[in-house]
């Protein structure tokens, strides 16, 4: 029920909920479902093949579907580009030859260790640019993901994948499909959003809207591909960037316009661990952080070649003469048993920036400090990495573990800042708000849980699913910095909407009333970066005499937190739920075993003046409500 107050005024004449709420309720369906901004509709509804089916159950069910997006725009196609009087006349041969050096160039498609000789001075300058600090001083020096001051002059051209999958003779790529549609892509025009996904041992690309059957290509492999991810920075109309991750650890550059890859940690030569996750880092070409199942993280670039590299034991964490430096984000945890609740620990190559004014680095030869992979090297749990997710920012990556705990760790430093538990076994999914402010987890506890790493605490709790929570994703079209719109799917087959707003969360039965002095010193928490001053917060894991590590957090117990209710519950009549992404136009799920639904959005509401206090219109009431 709406209450008058202030700043909205509302007569009985003005707005009729039961007439309007129940027409909405009765064209709700397996096909539709009805949030309080409108009518979801599903548009599209991509099933899995029976050969796929059969593929998927042959195989083993550890490695569910997941589904990478992009939104790719094809320029318009320039009036009187066919041949003009001076092309018949042979006027335009210096074109016709940067045509084809340019053609030359994309074809060779040669990686870094190849172009190395003609890039000349560059060749350092691109190693500084995504390196960490090499002085002994935190935070002095470039970052292992800062950036230098934008050279003058023309833009390089981004590297190609070295091989032609049509044409390779690798066991490791078994079959490679596609479509008559793939052929006419450079003739369209507009913008076109593409998903990408992996069912079982193939890897398909769909174009969202298309009418087309078949997809666009289908690649199939001979082992099994666990996640992927496609770099939105350099994505063009040209070329996709895009790095899938394989239960074997190995890695696949892929450009699927021009059928071309590459491969990376081939045949476990860093790792046999199975990947777990990958992201591109946002806003680089080139470096991407890989998960992994050991507890890792890894940080590559894809245009490196792989180097000697053993990472150190943190049991034994001496210099090793081959790896470099092994470094702790905890002071004096060389000294103690690592501690993966108060540290992370970093294995630095000698090709690592922050390794380069380290003793035992120092008379290292410029072939063995010439940039490879893999960049760093993070062991972060003894439990194996879930899910990691980037800060809008860039500057921090929220990790979650089978181990229960959401770690933040700051990238640039390659730190710890807080661990926080789960209220109850594993987290299995991590996302973090459009503006930065709060991070969201789903768990085995069956909650979804708002944290908020400025704040060193957990601000919310969300009620709603009977099982695993499998996915959760913020829609950042309904997020403005006061509510914000999240949604979530779990093994309960159930799709949920969520709306959040700090200022509206009901209290809790049960709130300290004091909280003991944190030390300022203790501690590099993230709660204590703040531009403001904290003197109190909540005490969490720190303490005054510092027995406990200041950066972990346990769960607070439920009657200490708000809990948030569901906007809207829809059950999808379907295989298990694994996935949701908010995309411009519509919602996607999507199942275990490759059943994917696209569900549009209500049409955009069209501002209206309201007249006085008067509002005519159950739109209009939404308007103003949202």
């Amino acid at each position: 029920m709406l209450a008058s107050g202030p700043y909205l005024a509302l007569t009985r004449e003005d707005y009729q909920p039961s007439s309007s709420l129940s027409a909405m309720a009765a064209i709700e369906n397996d096909s539709t479902f009805v949030a309080p901004e409108g009518v979801y509709s599903m548009t599209e509804d991509y099933k899995p093949t029976i050969a796929q089916n059969l593929a998927v159950s042959a195989g083993p069910s550890l490695y569910p579907t997941r589904v990478s997006s992009v939104t790719v725009r094809f320029p318009p196609t320039k009036q009187g580009s066919g041949p003009g009087l001076a092309q018949l006349l042979g006027g335009n041969k210096d074109a016709k030859k940067d045509k084809i050096n340019k053609e030359r160039e994309d074809g060779a498609s040669l990686s870094s260790s190849d172009t190395q000789p003609d890039d000349g001075p560059d060749q350092p300058s691109s190693t500084q640019e995504h390196g960490a600090g090499s002085s002994a001083a935190p935070h002095d020096g470039p970052k292992l993901f800062s950036h230098p001051p934008a050279a003058s002059g023309k833009k390089k051209p981004g590297a190609r994948p070295k091989h032609n999958m049509r044409t390779t003779s690798s066991t490791f790529i078994t079959r490679i499909q596609t479509s008559e549609a793939l052929k006419s892509l450079h003739s369209r025009h507009g913008d076109a959003t593409f998903l990408f996904y992996n069912t079982a041992k193939s890897y398909l690309w769909i174009e969202a809207g298309s009418k087309a059957k078949d997809p666009l290509s289908r690649i199939t492999f001979s082992a099994y591909p666990t996640c992927h991810d496609v770099n939105t920075h350099t994505a063009s109309s040209e070329q996709l960037d895009i790095i899938i991750g394989f239960n074997t650890g190995d890695l696949v550059w892929l450009d699927p316009i021009s059928s071309r890859y590459g491969r990376l940690n081939k045949q476990g030569a860093i790792t046999t661990s199975p990947c777990t996750a990958v992201r591109w880092v946002p806003s680089s070409p080139t470096l991407f952080l890989v998960s992994h199942a050991d507890g890792t993280i890894i940080v590559y670039d894809k245009e490196r070649e792989e180097g000697t590299f053993v990472p150190q034991d943190p049991s034994s964490p001496s210099t090793d003469p081959v790896n470099g430096t092994a470094t702790s984000s905890s002071e004096g945890s060389s000294q103690k048993e690592w501690d993966p609740t108060d540290s992370i620990f970093v294995t630095m190559p000698p090709w690592h920036p922050g390794s380069l004014l380290v003793p035992s680095a120092v008379g290292k030869s410029e072939k063995e400090r010439a940039a490879k992979n893999p960049v760093s090297h993070w062991r972060v749990s003894r439990r194996g990495i879930v899910d990691f997710v980037f800060s809008p920012d860039v500057k921090y990556v929220a990790v979650i573990a089978e181990d229960g705990c959401l770690r933040i760790i700051d990238a640039l430093e390659e730190q710890l800042l807080d661990c926080y538990a789960s209220y109850f076994g594993a987290l299995t999914c991590v996302a973090w708000s459009p503006d930065g402010r709060f991070v969201l987890t789903g768990g085995q506890d069956d909650l979804l849980t708002i944290f908020s790493p400025w704040e060193g605490r957990v601000i919310a709790r969300c009620q709603g699913h009977s099982s695993f929570v499998s996915s959760v994703a913020f829609d950042d079209l309904r997020c403005d910095g006061r509510t914000y719109r999240f949604g979530s799917v779990g093994e309960d087959n159930k799709l949920i909407l969520w709306d959040f707003s700090s200022g509206a969360l009901h209290r809790p039965k049960f709130q300290a009333t004091h909280h003991q002095r944190v030390s300022m010193s203790s501690t590099i928490s993230l709660m204590m970066r703040r531009d403001r001053s904290v003197l109190y917060l909540p005490t969490s894991g720190a303490s005054v005499d510092g027995n406990t590590s200041p950066r972990f957090h346990p769960a607070p117990s439920r009657n200490e937190v708000a809990v948030v209710q569901p906007v809207l519950i829809k059950n999808v009549e379907n295989d298990i739920l694994a996935a949701i992404s908010f995309l411009p136009r519509c919602i996607l799920t999507s199942t275990k075993t490759g059943h994917i639904k696209l569900w549009i959005r209500p049409l955009a509401l069209r501002p209206r003046h309201i007249k006085g206090n008067r509002i005519n219109t159950l739109t209009e009431i939404q308007d103003v409500m949202s």
